[in-house]
């Protein structure tokens, strides 16, 4: 067997790969997008296999569903708050089931590091009623892969992976095994199972229900679910999930007796593991990324009789952010090992900003001038590096929610009676999940002015390509039905500055629906060419 040191994005993409992968759709977000970069590189522009960037998750989803229906196997890759916008077709999969291999790759980002939350995916597995692997190293995150897309097949359901940021983009070697085939031949799947009316529906999940017992099943024999009983005289118990499990055995080594340890890979959780690893302790700590799932499950409502259970409900480990070698050495009782001091020395904090040349630069700074005179707090911006116009030295912008919500909260905000009410979003968080809420003020004819940042490219999360750029924008706001009168170009470069600034004033005044598209290529790319 070969060994090649991967990313953790990398070594779930080449387990994908060497699971006979057909195809496999995604959206841009860190820490998921190394995934799609590497299938894209290895699909030899479609040659060995599909690998393509989607317009959103939801698109995403729904086209790897249609290669799953067709009987060949599907791979889908997003960061953690994606799978909130393919969430429809997600729990409907669990209902379909799979005919082809059908896998989902969630990472998540407890601590922040690019989102605007750190929520817990294994809450959808659980409320889908799917299997999810959570892999505990870069082997695990390749093994666990493989394994996913041979289970979903075996059952017929969807699996999903979770992962997070520490993992995900990190490097370690990787032992390989030979690839399969891909799986030959259409076998499409049974038209009633996939057709969800009521009666079809019914039924299927009834069937998803009967597959619990198989699930819960998997989850006992999995090998990469592994309990170790406590040395003599130990009475603790540490139940540890994924990359929690690898900080544990990092610093196990430094306790005098080894506790009873449960490492916890899939969810269902090995129930029988669990109860094994309880009638041997008195204490039980459990170490997970994420929210409390696993910690919430084994305490019930009335904890268990007898037995004292810490983690992150009762402040013996932090309830956000990535756990750590030293925060899991804090939680066993161990010192923690501090560095040398610096004393009073303190580095100064260096806050994230545009690049240098960016054009939203350019275009922030006229509209703070075209807005001067008006009340402030009525720009409504998005998901993307324009979020920076929130810092200094621009204080452009007064939100940032979620992708799309720019262009509702103005429409919003407009109705309640702000005036101007202003929009800020780019042109692929446009094409993602703008089109809609600018359909629905379009229809309204709702008075505000909607900016469009249309730097040519995905720029925050490494210079995908974008669908909603250039001449193709243009014409999907006349077809959306924006009046080409008010559909405004502009430049932004520092000789034209007055120039968009009278613009952005026009359309500020006009008491209608009006978009103002700035655009310039980001200064990043516009380097590589």
């Amino acid at each position: 067997m070969e060994k090649v040191v991967l990313l953790g994005d990398e070594a779930v993409a080449l387990g994908a790969i060497h699971s006979g992968l057909t195809a496999a759709y995604s959206y841009p977000g860190t820490p998921a997008s190394e995934i799609m970069e590497f299938l894209i590189r290895q699909s030899a522009g479609g040659k060995n296999f599909v690998a393509k960037w989607c317009v959103n998750e939801k698109v995403a989803m729904e086209e790897a569903l249609g290669v799953s229906f067709a009987g060949q196997r599907a791979m889908v890759s997003f960061k953690h708050v994606g799978l909130n916008v393919a969430a429809d077709p997600f729990i409907n999969a669990a209902i379909t089931g799979a005919n082809g291999g059908l896998v989902i790759v969630t990472a998540d980002d407890p601590g922040f590091h690019s989102s605007q939350n750190e929520q817990d995916n294994r809450f959808y597995a659980d409320f889908a009623r799917v299997l999810c692997f959570e892999p505990s190293s870069h082997q695990e995150a390749y093994d666990q892969t493989r394994e996913a897309f041979d289970l979903s097949e075996k059952l017929g359901l969807p699996v999903m992976i979770r992962l997070v940021t520490r993992l995900a983009h990190s490097r370690a070697p990787v032992e390989v095994r030979e690839p399969r085939g891909k799986n030959q031949g259409f076998k499409y799947g049974y038209g009633p199972d996939w057709t969800l009316l009521p009666a079809n529906a019914r039924r299927r999940y009834g069937d998803l229900l009967q597959k619990q017992k198989d699930l819960q099943a998997y989850a006992e024999q999995c090998r990469f679910n592994q309990f170790f009983p406590p040395e003599p005289g130990q009475r603790l118990g540490v139940v540890a999930t994924g990359l929690a499990a690898s900080y544990f055995r990092e610093v196990a080594n430094r306790l005098e007796t080894r506790p009873a340890f449960l490492k916890i890979s899939t969810y269902p959780f090995p129930q029988k593991k669990l109860l094994e690893l309880i009638e041997q302790v008195d204490e039980i700590l459990v170490m997970e990324e994420g929210y409390p799932f696993l910690e919430r499950f084994i305490r019930g409502v009335a904890g268990l009789p007898g037995k004292v259970i810490k983690g992150k409900m009762d402040g013996t480990l932090p309830a956000s952010g990535e756990l750590k070698p030293e925060i899991v050495a804090r939680g066993l009782g161990l010192p923690v090992r501090n560095g040398v001091s610096l004393g009073d020395f303190k580095l100064p904090a260096r806050p994230p900003q545009l690049c240098p040349g960016c054009p939203h630069a350019d275009t922030f700074k006229a509209l703070n001038e075209a807005l001067q005179g008006y009340e402030r707090g009525n720009v409504f911006s998005d998901i993307g590096c324009y979020t920076l116009g929130a810092l200094p030295p621009y204080r452009a912008i007064q939100s940032c929610v979620c992708m799309g919500a720019s262009v509702s909260m103005a429409k919003g905000g407009a109705e309640a009676g702000v005036y101007p009410s202003v929009a800020v979003i780019g042109d692929s968080t446009f094409a993602h999940s703008g089109i809609t809420p600018l359909l629905d003020a379009v229809y309204s004819q709702t008075d505000m002015t909607v900016v469009i940042l249309d730097n040519s490219t995905v720029a925050m999360t490494g210079a995908q390509p974008s669908f909603g750029t250039g001449e193709p924008l243009d014409k999907m706001l006349v077809g959306l039905g924006v009046s080409p009168e008010h559909i405004r170009v502009i430049t932004p470069l520092p000789r034209n500055h007055q120039l968009n600034v009278g613009l952005i004033k026009e359309e500020l005044a006009y008491h209608g629906l009006s978009v103002v598209i700035a655009r310039r290529e980001c200064i990043q790319i516009l380097g590589n060419k």
